[in-house]
């Protein structure tokens, strides 16, 4: 047993006192005379025996009466083994402040009940203790100490938030502060224990104390839309695009007309309703029709009370009908294909010599026609692999004459099939392919009507399955006439035939050549994102822009401000540097224009309300964690000094002088000598 206050133990020598007078205490006697003292002697023996041990008693009531109460003003307590009371404590607290912590127990939200005992655990500390504050932000200033002032005022800034953790990463961060001090460390998880956020390691290091403290909601029941995308690479005007949502029931009950709405725009329209099983999830199309181009901000909702961070899910999409087409040639243009684009107000054709070549404008491009080139340099091949791995889309047309090994070395290192020697046998393409993005939805119906190119000379190509290529026209022997292979975020396509009218008649089919160039354009190798998470996406992909020396990107939305930013060939990764706190959508600009857009949205992984509770955690972690049970309703400063300071018995000895007192004045009332 150790004391708080030893030096109260010098008032024991009071003790003294009572002693004292107990024994130099004299009675005065009075003689009375009686004829016969026979008996009174006897009574007169019998009275002193117990006289004396009645004073006895009630000395010792009086002793052990006032040396509990020194004991109980010198507090003392019994030391946990693992605790060093002479050295300083470091105490580490993690408050939940994800939104299922937005939940109401006693019709208050748990985020309030964590921020209380917060408090209360760091009152139960001394002045001189250091203490870290973590949430699920892990900010890089939570990773340093503090001192009790400061700790107060940076749990009252608690706010809610997005962001979302493995507890096993939070615990992380507060071991590696925890190991770099030394002293009586204590680390603290105040939480609702999510299970699809609990995490934490089973073997525990036995330097670290740690406490788990759960917050468990009254509400229990949850639908959410988990994702929405699109059933097409891109999205096209005045076309249907199918947008496809999955939405989940975490509850234990059966919903039934869920009704569903679409925002476009800033219009919100009615989709339906639904029905959804509990613990399921269904997955329902809307079928969207985009009259205008640009930008177009998507909000998919529900209705759901009163869990509301996962009812919306917002999308951004760029209807871009301005079609940029460069033509490589070795001498002018093709007429036709000249004649063809001009007399479409999208399309924007670019005709370059072969001996001309603007490599640096290749990324502004958004498909490149190679026509029919006989010779591919080792420069222009060179840009041609960097363009298309970057994203960029080309077609190649290669010429009547051309020279194989340059093409062949080119298609080497795209991993495509090689070309062999050119027939000029006439031959027609027979079949196409309605199922790939590029003819997907163009035509009500293919029939022996549609008319389709007819070649009168071409080029063989290999046959490895393994290139990975796919066909989209075939010859009616099913040799391939156009194929398609996806390299790195770009695509090549390659063509058995040269463009001219003397090889092809394919730029006067209008209704295969027009739509398969457009679209052509708009394909790609890897779909951009159309929405994205905030915490999970800090680093996203933009395509460069030309940029004066005083211009940078600029971040636009519910928040403002300047992104990291890297140039990477043609691209520029943009770092929000977790800047993103609140759902919205998001224009990057350069110059005050837009030349980009983000949607993001919150995270769903606290979308099934799934917990652990206390016998849960117990059952799990009771070997390497103390788990705290029915705190709420204890004092939790008297708990945490308990704990580590020792079991305090000061409150015990209080009682055990009352009881002293109390016996004493039984003693002295009711025994009469």
């Amino acid at each position: 047993m150790q004391f708080i206050f030893p030096n109260f133990l010098w008032a024991l020598l009071l003790l003294a006192i009572p002693i004292i007078i107990h024994l130099f205490y004299f009675r005065r006697f009075k003689k009375v005379y009686f004829t016969n003292v026979r008996f009174l002697k006897e009574v007169k023996d019998e009275t002193s025996n117990r006289s004396k041990l009645r004073n006895f008693l009630v000395l010792l009531s009086r002793l052990l009466a006032l040396a509990a109460l020194v004991f109980a003003f010198a507090q003392p307590y019994l030391a946990d083994k693992k605790i060093n009371q002479k050295q300083d404590n470091y105490i580490s607290l993690f408050v939940d402040n994800s939104y299922s912590m937005r939940a109401l127990s006693e019709d208050v939200p748990l985020i309030d009940k964590a921020k209380s005992t917060a408090r209360d655990i760091i009152s139960a500390f001394s002045e001189t203790d250091q203490f870290q504050i973590v949430t699920h932000n892990l900010s890089s200033k939570q990773q340093r100490w503090t001192n009790k002032e400061d700790a107060l005022l940076l749990v009252d800034e608690i706010e809610l938030t997005p962001e979302v953790n493995k507890l096993s990463n939070v615990l992380s961060r507060q071991s590696n502060l925890i190991n770099t001090v030394d002293g009586n460390n204590s680390i603290y998880m105040l939480s609702d224990f999510q299970k699809v956020i609990t995490d934490l390691p089973a073997n525990l290091d036995t330097n670290l104390n740690v406490q788990l403290m759960p917050f468990q909601s009254v509400q229990e029941n949850n639908i959410s839309i988990d994702s929405v995308w699109l059933n097409s690479p891109v999205a096209i005007k005045n076309q249907s695009n199918p947008l496809v949502v999955k939405i989940s029931n975490y509850g234990n009950e059966n919903k039934k007309d869920i009704r569903l709405f679409v925002k476009e725009n800033g219009q919100t329209k009615p989709v339906g309703t639904f029905n959804i099983d509990a613990n399921s999830s269904v997955i329902d199309t809307v079928d969207m029709v985009f009259t205008q181009d640009g930008w177009q901000n998507i909000e998919v909702q529900i209705e759901d009370y009163p869990i509301l961070f996962d009812d919306a899910y917002l999308l951004s999409l760029n209807i871009n009908d301005n079609v940029k087409i460069l033509s490589l040639n070795e001498g002018g243009g093709n007429k036709y294909v000249t004649a063809l684009m001009s007399g479409l107000a999208n399309f924007n054709l670019t005709n370059q010599s072969t001996s001309n070549v603007q490599y640096n404008k290749f990324a502004e491009n958004d498909l490149i026609i190679l026509n029919d080139l006989n010779t591919l340099s080792s420069g222009l091949a060179t840009e041609l692999e960097n363009y298309i791995l970057a994203g960029g889309k080309v077609l190649v047309f290669p010429g009547s004459n051309a020279a194989k090994e340059t093409y062949n070395a080119f298609f080497s290192k795209m991993a495509s099939n090689a070309i062999s020697e050119y027939s000029n046998e006439e031959r027609e393409v027979f079949t196409i392919n309605a199922r790939e993005f590029i003819f997907a939805n163009v035509y009500e119906r293919i029939d022996k009507n549609l008319k389709l190119p007819v070649t009168q000379g071409n080029y063989k190509f290999s046959n490895f399955t393994s290139r990975g290529g796919e066909t989209l026209l075939n010859y009616r022997d099913g040799s391939p006439y156009l194929q398609k292979y996806v390299k790195g975020k770009g695509i090549l396509y390659v063509c058995a035939s040269p463009l001219n009218e003397n090889n092809s008649d394919l730029v006067r089919i209008a209704e295969v050549f027009v739509p398969m160039i457009y679209k052509m354009a708009l394909s790609s190798g890897e779909t951009k994102p159309i929405s994205y998470t905030i915490g999970n996406d800090n680093l996203v992909e933009t395509n460069n822009v030309s940029l004066g020396s005083e211009s940078i990107y600029k971040i636009q939305g519910s928040q403002e401000f300047i992104p990291g930013q890297t140039k990477v060939g043609n691209k520029t990764i943009i770092d929000f540097n977790d800047m993103i706190a609140e759902a919205g959508y998001y224009d990057l600009s350069v110059n005050d224009t837009i030349v980009d857009r983000f949607a993001f949205n919150y995270d769903r992984t606290e979308s099934k309300l799934d917990f652990l509770n206390v016998q849960n955690l117990k059952d799990e972690y009771s070997s390497s964690y103390e788990i705290y049970e029915d705190f709420l309703k204890a004092d939790i400063s008297q708990m945490i000094s308990d704990r580590d300071k020792g079991k305090s018995l000061w409150r015990l000895f209080l009682i055990l002088a009352l009881v002293f007192l109390a016996l004493e004045t039984l003693l002295l009332r009711f025994w009469n000598v």
